[in-house]
């Protein structure tokens, strides 16, 4: 596994050491976790700004409801 080094305010650093020893974690697994939370929470940030931004596309509804027509006779179809 790669190292990374970086400088962290010192209350923070205070917290994490306050955090990690109440539970018992190491502190690189405290921050490799909350970053992974972080990552995800910014990853649906940008699914959430992205689908916002394709509702005012009219293009993009347009053949979303095209799409969709073509879906629900496929179901008919198989019925």
């Amino acid at each position: 596994m790669p190292t990374f080094t970086s400088s962290l305010p010192e209350d923070i650093l205070e917290a994490l050491s306050e955090k990690a020893s109440r539970l018992s974690m190491p502190k690189n697994k405290l921050i490799e976790k909350a970053l992974r939370l972080y990552l995800d929470h910014l990853e649906k940030a940008e699914y959430i700004k992205s689908y916002r931004e394709a509702a005012k596309d009219e293009d993009l509804l347009a053949m979303a409801e095209e799409g969709m027509g073509d879906y629900l006779r496929q179901l008919e179809e198989t019925e």
